[in-house]
């Protein structure tokens, strides 16, 4: 049994947060132990953990950039439970974990999780030669997609060893429900008939993602006789530009904003695509894959690591960043039902064969028991085998072909799928 504390820099409703999350809940219905900590007190998140018994969550309650008040309590939250690896969500958290592990004299393997791509002004890019230090301490560096890998390798950012897991969805929880009448219900509430074309997009309002832009390709494509309908899933500082850029084309009845919302599944369902039109930040999104799971093909904009989980033609699009008119092109052909539905099931099956939580945590559990000198399991060995096998299946070719690597282990470049 692992004995695993796992350490964000607070719970917002971020990604790199949900990932983590996700992790440990699964580990912990697996039998390990498993404790949450945060350094600053933003629990938006707080009620998805759900610990078995022994666990623990705890909150530093950091009230500057570094508490020494907290980093004392944290090595001394560690010298009680005596973890077998510490894994941190990026930086931040890194830090801390970094600094408690030596002020707690505890010897255990640290890993950290990395989700970001991009640094945004000179504040960052100063922040990050400190951070190397950190990165440079632990015992493993998790990236989240081979380009973003590629792209820290190349400026330094690395660990004893580096490698790339997969984020991963549940696909039990984000299941494909196209065809069920709470869909045609909610369809019919918000508005929509059988005929419109719905495209969705589930992203906080924010500049860098760039919803301005689709509202420019819905009227494009309502210029072209297509009933083209946009549903944003969300809400944020961008609302009133999205919403005066409706009124100037003209679109303003055929885009919608829900506002913030819990759950956003019966949301998607009721879209026909799925897009993300970033401008900058997306390095491996968890929308597109929760997207594809529902049976959602995606038009992603080609940045981070889209190219590794859209393969074009076959479960969506890549269209160049803030190329309105390519962007414009792959909706006008997902338009035909029976394209984009095709394109859906397919999205399904890959997110099922490759980007499941369940194979994001077999990952996890796997490095985890690796550090820990934990042997593996027969039964883990076939699972293994099994997944290699859905791997092959799934793209075309056997796993570790020109990589020297089995797919079981961690790719090393991204997946390219036999084209139909």
């Amino acid at each position: 049994m692992l004995r695993v504390i796992f350490v964000t820099g607070s719970l917002p409703h971020g990604g790199a947060e949900r990932q983590s999350i996700a992790v440990m809940n699964r580990l912990a219905e697996r039998g390990h132990e498993c404790h949450a900590v945060y350094v600053r007190n933003d629990p938006r998140q707080l009620d998805r953990i759900r610990l078995r018994e022994g666990g623990s969550v705890r909150c530093l309650n950091a009230t500057r950039y570094l508490d020494m008040h907290a980093l004392a309590g944290f090595a001394a939250h560690i010298s009680r439970i005596k973890p077998s690896a510490i894994v941190a969500a990026n930086p931040y958290a890194l830090m801390y974990s970094s600094l408690a592990l030596r002020l707690s004299r505890v010897r255990a393997p640290l890993v950290v999780t990395f989700h970001t791509t991009r640094l945004f002004g000179a504040k960052e890019h100063a922040k990050m030669i400190i951070d190397r230090l950190f990165f440079w301490g632990a015992n493993r560096l998790v990236f989240v997609c081979e380009k973003q890998k590629r792209y820290w390798l190349r400026r330094g950012v690395l660990s004893r060893k580096n490698e790339v897991i997969y984020n991963g969805v549940d696909t039990e929880h984000f299941s494909h429900t196209s065809g069920s009448e709470e869909r045609r219900e909610l369809r019919r509430g918000l508005g929509y008939s059988d005929a419109d074309y719905v495209i969705g997009i589930s992203a906080v309002l924010r500049p860098e993602k760039n919803h301005v832009q689709l509202v420019d390709a819905v009227a494009a494509l309502r210029s072209m006789g297509i009933p083209a309908r946009v549903l944003m899933i969300g809400d944020g500082p961008m609302r009133g530009a999205v919403e005066v850029r409706g009124h100037e084309l003209k679109v303003d009845a055929d885009v919608r904003i829900t506002g913030f919302q819990q759950e956003i599944r019966p949301y998607i369902s009721v879209c026909d695509v799925m897009v993300l039109c970033s401008l900058a930040v997306e390095t491996f999104s968890l929308a597109a894959l929760e997207a594809m799971a529902m049976g959602k093909p995606v038009v992603h904009s080609d940045l981070g690591g889209a190219s590794e989980m859209i393969f074009p033609g076959r479960n969506g699009f890549l269209f160049p960043v803030g190329d309105t008119r390519a962007l414009v092109g792959k909706l006008a052909i997902l338009a035909d039902r029976a394209v984009s539905r095709e394109m859906g099931r397919e999205a399904r099956h890959l997110v099922e064969t490759l980007f499941s939580e369940k194979t994001m945590v077999d990952r996890y559990e796997r490095m985890l028991m690796d550090l820990c000198g934990t042997p593996s399991s027969p039964e883990e060995a076939l699972t293994c085998s099994m997944r290699d096998q859905r791997h092959q299946n799934a793209t075309g070719r056997e796993p570790g072909v020109g990589e020297g690597l089995r797919a079981c282990d961690g790719p090393s470049g991204p997946l390219r799928p036999q084209q139909r």
